[in-house]
């Protein structure tokens, strides 16, 4: 199973392109950033971001996209802008005949380390390590989408 992992963002979207190989080992495929400047008109960017994700899907071929949910910050106005940024990526995905698949930030650190309040930085190193990498994917959107896309394949392990 391919899975595309996704860390929604305006400013910079992660993806994460993993296989699933012999029920439970990952490995990496592809992943990064899409950026898009500031001070860009949003419908501008994003276009960009669909227009990027749309070439990646082609590229990739995932069977499956795993999105990170929304959690509500005290920043309103980038909390909507995230929120525009992640639909797009969900109608891409919709578009591309993907399943997407949702799950929370509690939901990515339980799985991955066992525990719900776990930082950035011991989610990062379970990426590394579920991914057999010498390095932790960089930058941090990057590896947040790894983070997801391994929660699914974690996930789907055990149902």
């Amino acid at each position: 199973m391919r899975i595309i992992g996704i860390d929604p963002g305006t400013g910079i979207l992660g993806f994460g392109v993993v296989d699933v190989v012999s029920g439970k080992k990952t490995r990496l495929v592809t992943a990064g950033v899409i950026t898009t400047p500031a001070h860009t008109p949003l419908d501008v960017r994003l276009g960009e971001i669909y227009d990027g994700l749309t070439d990646i899907i082609k590229e990739t071929k995932p069977e499956v996209m795993s999105i990170e949910k929304l959690f509500f910050t005290k920043n309103v106005t980038t909390a909507i802008s995230v929120a525009q940024a992640r639909g797009v990526a969900m109608l891409t995905g919709y578009q591309a005949k993907l399943p997407i698949a949702e799950y929370t930030p509690n939901e990515i650190k339980q799985t991955l380390t066992g525990y719900g309040r776990a930082d950035k930085k011991q989610v990062q190193e379970m990426v590394r390590i579920e991914l057999g990498l010498s390095e932790v994917p960089k930058p941090d959107d990057c590896a947040d989408a790894l983070a997801a896309a391994i929660t699914h394949a974690m996930m789907s392990r055990n149902s």
